[in-house]
Order: C-alpha cells, then structure tokens, then sequence
C-alpha cells in the first residue's frame, strides 16, 4: 500500500513539529531557573504581577525580599508570600485566591523594603539594605518589575509625564542593574556555582508600540536595547551572570485599573485583540521561559509573533523554531500595520482633529 502525502500535509506535518519543539525541550530539559534556598530580590511586587511573581517563586522555595513604595500594601503581600491568601470571596481578574504560598515557612526567610526606585540612589539603598538583611551577601536573582503606563496622544502628554514614564520603566531598571551588578561583577566576587539571574520586565509595546504609547513604548524598548548589550558585555566577566527580558502583554492588575482611566479610545480599539492574562498567568509564564533558559521571554502566541517580527539581533532561544515562525511572521507582519493603519485612519475621520476629544483626567 502506498502513501500519498499531499503538500500542505507535509507542510502541516512539519509546522506542528517544529511548534512543539519549545515544549518539547523545555520539559525534558534542566531546570535553568532553580531558586530553591536562592535569594530573589523583586521590585514592584506589592501587587500585580510582581506579587504573583513572589509567591510563586516562594512556593518554589527561594527566599523572597519584595520592594514597592506603599508599605501597607508591601506587609499585605508579604503575608500572601509567606502564608498564602485567605479562602474566602471570590476570585476575579484583579484578585486570585491562593491557598498556600512558601514550599518551607520555617526554612525560608521573607522581608520587604519600602523604596521609591525612580529617586536618585534608591536601587543603592535597596540592595544595600537586601545585602544587610541577607548576612552579607547580595541576592541571587534580582527581577525589575517595577512599572507604570501611562497611555496618552502625544501632543497631550506634558513633559513632565514623559520624563515620569522613563524614569518609572527605564532608569529604575539601570539604576537597578548598575546596583546589583556592582556586586556580582566587583574583582574577587565572582566564583563558581549557580549562575546570578539580571531579569528586566519590558513590554510587548517594545515590539510594536501602537497609537497612544509614545511615552511608555520608548522607554520599554530602551530596556531591551540595555538587555541586549548587557548580555554582550556581562561575557567580559565570565559566564556567571545571566540576562533576561520578559515582554509581558496586557495583564488584569490595578494598573490595568489606572491606565484605562485616561487611555485614548483608539488605543482601547486597537488593543481590542488582546484578551489579557491574569497576574498569576503571566508570572507563570514568564517563569516558565526562565526555567527553560530563555532569554527574550514572551507569554501566549501572539507575544511569540511579536517576538518573532522584532528578532533583530538578539540572542534566539530556540534557533529552529525562531527563525521559523520569524519567517513566517515576515509575511503575515506585512498585513498586519495596514490593518492597524486603518483603524486609526478610519477612528481620525470619523472623529476629527485630537485637540477637539474629550480630555481624560
């Protein structure tokens, strides 16, 4: 008997292989991510993402230091950290009902720091305070997650604002870095062992930033850029220090709550494909790709189509399938602006010149 494959056959055959290829290697593969008894230092956990982030990892084992600025909001989740939520109400897109959190109350250790990363040295007085607390020595793992959109018509967004939106998303994460590298990297610091992990939080907005991100988009973009050449040059020093960059897309959280206080219509019109992940989906995620080893992480399919249009010359991490879907991405990236391109038009002729929209405060 003979068998007769047809083309797209094949062509389905070998799209489906090289899809399951990152599945594949990523749960045979070592767990490149292990915080089991680590130290791991995260910014922007009292809510969120972030905070999903710290129980996570606190039920993985690591010891968890979190940083915000509001300190009632830093003990409550603190207690989430190490005890887990209390059962009762009901969950919703803004809050997850959670039943346990660390792996080992009685063997792991938990505080918070109260600090406001955007002011001048307060990443130094951090990890000087998380190295005081830690006996001395600086943490493991340091995750900047820490960050803010503040979506607005560029013309409409005061200088001030703009200037917020970098030192928010961007110097607080080079500050960080600049902070923490300083203590991995000082002459005599760097031994043997488990590798230290640097993990920024960009956006997905650093790989196609649409209408109304004129002021987050830049500054989510410079972090891939200082992630990028920081993977580069950390090689000087050896190979003990890791980079990574998450590009999370929309995620139901508070800030969520606040940007859509004063985002543009058009921008709500053009978001209007991406459902958004919860806090604890997204920390999942991005965790995931950590312990596989990634370095550009994305979370859900259409984070990898954005990826994969935005390669450049980024590390891959996974040659076969990157390049694959970045080829096909080539091709159907030709439509997708046009799209998009439309809307705004359309949304421009239909409701006239910006200055005459209503004014959201």
């Amino acid at each position: 008997m003979s068998l007769d494959l047809g083309i797209w056959t094949i062509v389905s055959l070998v799209v489906g292989l090289l899809v399951t290829i990152p599945s594949i290697m990523g749960f045979f593969g070592k767990n490149k991510f292990d915080v089991k008894g680590k130290t791991v230092l995260l910014t922007g956990a009292s809510e969120g993402m972030g905070r999903s982030v710290a129980i996570q990892l606190s039920k993985k084992g690591a010891n968890v230091i979190i940083v915000a600025r509001n300190v009632g909001k830093l003990e409550e989740a603190l207690v989430a950290v190490k005890v887990g939520c209390p059962l009762h109400g009901k969950a919703t897109k803004l809050t997850t009902v959670t039943q346990a959190a660390a792996a080992d109350p009685s063997s792991q250790r938990f505080q918070y720091i109260s600090a406001d990363l955007a002011e001048e040295n307060g990443s130094g007085r951090v990890i000087a305070e998380a190295i005081a607390w830690n006996n001395g020595q600086a943490p493991d793992v340091v995750w900047c997650i820490a960050g803010a959109a503040y979506p607005s018509l560029f013309l409409e967004t005061s200088r001030s604002i703009k200037r917020q939106q970098m030192d928010i998303n961007y110097w607080s994460c080079a500050d960080m870095a600049q902070a923490i590298l300083s203590e991995w990297l000082a002459p005599g610091a760097l031994i043997s062992g488990p590798p230290k992990h640097l993990i920024f939080t960009s956006s997905v907005a650093a790989f196609y930033p649409i209408a109304g991100y004129a002021s987050y988009g830049p500054a989510k973009a410079a972090m891939r850029c200082l992630s990028d050449s920081l993977a580069q040059e950390l090689l000087l020093y050896g190979d003990n220090v890791k980079i990574h960059t998450v590009f999370p897309g929309t995620i139901d959280s508070p800030g969520l709550v606040n940007e859509n206080k004063v985002k543009p219509d058009i921008t709500h019109i053009l978001e209007e494909s991406d459902s958004g992940l919860s806090p604890d989906a997204m920390a999942a995620g991005s965790i995931k790709g950590l312990e596989n080893g990634e370095y550009l992480i994305t979370v859900g399919f259409l984070g990898q189509i954005m990826r994969a249009a935005c390669w450049g010359c980024s590390p891959r991490n996974n040659w076969v399938w990157d390049t694959f879907l970045a080829w096909i991405v080539a091709i159907v990236w030709f439509f997708v602006p046009m799209d998009m391109d439309s809307k705004v038009r359309a949304y421009g002729k239909k409701h006239g010149h910006p200055s005459t929209y209503p004014k959201k405060v």
